[in-house]
């Protein structure tokens, strides 16, 4: 039995939304599942992509089937597992990335409490960080520009604060 390309046309399902169901093709809840040849050895992998995206959010390996050369089928609940997996992996590393934009620390200056945050602004051509102090209202104290490189750390948040907000060196 041929197994079909990706060409296949797609099967509506009952609430109208397009979806694919094919033995290496899974498309349905914005995640499409293709079963690919995995390049580096004689097996196979599958790549998850999520709609709307140019690349697949998560590639991995894909068991054979049971005659060893083709590899086992998508089905029902591989897909959903697959979702499952995908969606977790792209979470994380949107976390990850917020981490990394977005820092803040709270400290006591001046006699009172201030929280210090640093945005990175990861432009292609120009990137740069804005570190903003608020007090404990969330009134807006002060806030400068900086290197995206800046190292918001306790001691440079209360440096910048005892130093009359004047941008850091």
């Amino acid at each position: 039995m041929p197994i079909p390309s990706h060409d296949s046309p797609d099967k509506s399902s009952p609430s109208g939304d397009s979806r694919t169901q094919d033995p290496r093709l899974w498309r349905a809840d914005g995640w499409t599942a293709r079963v690919i040849k995995n390049e580096d050895d004689d097996g196979w992998a599958v790549a998850m992509q999520k709609d709307g995206e140019a690349e697949p959010a998560l590639v991995g390996p894909w068991t054979m089937g049971r005659d060893k050369k083709n590899p086992k089928p998508l089905d029902r609940t591989a897909f959903s597992t697959l979702v499952k997996t995908a969606s977790e992996f792209v979470r994380r590393q949107e976390q990850q990335l917020h981490a990394t934009l977005h820092q803040s620390v709270t400290v006591t200056a001046k006699s009172a409490r201030v929280s210090v945050t640093l945005d990175i602004v990861p432009d292609e051509e120009n990137p740069y960080a804005l570190l903003t102090a608020q007090d404990d209202a969330g009134e807006q104290l002060a806030q400068v520009r900086v290197a995206p490189g800046f190292k918001l750390t306790r001691e440079s948040a209360s440096k910048w604060i005892e130093g009359d907000f004047r941008k850091p060196g």
